[in-house]
């Protein structure tokens, strides 16, 4: 398991770090959130523990701006005991939050614990696999050719399983497309989704019609 840390005190994460890599857990900490946050872009891990008093950008701020992007488990560890940055916390993302201190042991246990619900959540999606860090959709262990307004439009499905989803949501959350897309264009991408897939237009298996409304996502 290879996972990041944005902590600040640089003798807590030797002491975590020492401690998980004899559990097969490689932590790679960053003390500069700036820099964490662009590595999270081009790098992919398992997941994410996070301090909330951190230099030049509070926590909480980290964690939305991470949301934007990426689906990664979050654990906040954090000394700071009072309980709206729990709830807000959990609010923005958050899978997970430990109050320091703690026994390295507890963080290893949410660590597997954490991870363990996202490789079930991934089976669910039963033969997609989305790849947010790199913007790449696999299907059936193969990636997809997608353009952008592709990507964004397919991974949007894949995240609201078997609901349906109307054609302007599905404008709003693509960002490679205009506010002024018409819905003709959504129904031209998903055209061109199930070409790639290789689904019969007239009975497609994963990106069904809802009459009225516009697509749903079936797993």
């Amino acid at each position: 398991m290879k996972v990041i840390m944005i902590e600040d005190d640089a003798e807590l994460a030797e002491i975590l770090s020492e401690y998980l890599v004899k559990y097969g857990i490689e932590i790679e900490n960053y003390e500069d959130p700036f820099i964490a946050l662009s590595v999270l872009r081009i790098k992919d891990f398992d997941a994410l523990i996070l301090d909330l008093t951190l230099p030049g950008m509070d926590g909480l701020e980290i964690l939305k701006k991470v949301r934007e992007f990426s689906d990664i488990p979050i654990i906040i560890s954090s000394a700071r005991s009072d309980l709206s940055d729990k709830v807000l916390g959990l609010e923005l993302g958050a899978d997970d939050y430990l109050p320091k201190p703690y026994d390295p042991k507890e963080l290893e246990a949410r660590l597997k614990a954490i991870t363990r619900r996202r490789e079930r959540r991934e089976d669910k999606k039963s033969e997609f696999t989305i790849y947010k860090n790199r913007r790449e959709i696999y299907y059936k262990n193969q990636p997809l050719n997608l353009t952008p307004a592709e990507f964004e439009v397919l991974s949007f499905l894949i995240e609201h399983p078997n609901q349906p989803i109307d054609r302007e949501e599905l404008i709003y959350s693509c960002e490679s497309l205009s506010d002024r897309a018409s819905e003709k264009t959504i129904d031209v991408i998903i055209s061109r989704i199930r070409n790639k897939l290789k689904e019969d237009p007239k009975s497609p298996k994963h990106i069904i019609s809802v009459r009225g409304i516009g697509y749903k996502f079936v797993p």
